[in-house]
């Protein structure tokens, strides 16, 4: 189960990289003119990614991917594997909750924002 988990914990690091990679890339893109950055699928996903972590976070409710991670992970006896230990600290920080649900609302605030200065494109009518 230790290579389903580290596969779990590599999803979840790729999803928080769409996240704050994406958020990154909208604006860069936008200033270098990049058109896909306004592609309403992209930009509608980015949203949508970004508000369910901050729903997720008000709402008290414990990330699914990281409670699939720890269920996986029980009753493994051992050293944390070369995956778990490095993607880890990258995920995770010893910070009280409230912390993490302030900063992923306001994250997903920003992201809402965005597209009031970074509009998606509009459209094409047939």
């Amino acid at each position: 189960m230790t290579v389903v988990a580290d596969v779990v914990l590599i999803v979840h690091a790729l999803f928080v990289s769409f996240i704050v990679g994406g958020f990154a890339a909208i604006w860069l893109g936008a200033a270098l003119g990049w058109p896909w950055v306004r592609e309403r699928s992209f930009r509608f996903a980015h949203l949508l990614a970004a508000a369910i972590v901050a729903l997720l976070a008000a709402l008290d409710v414990p990330c699914p991917l990281t409670v699939l991670e720890d269920w996986l992970r029980t009753g493994s006896i051992g050293p944390q594997g070369f995956i778990q230990q490095w993607v880890g600290r990258l995920l995770y920080y010893d910070l009280p909750m409230w912390v993490f649900t302030l900063a992923y609302v306001l994250f997903a605030l920003v992201v809402l924002l965005t597209w009031r200065y970074v509009p998606p494109a509009q459209k094409a009518r047939r």
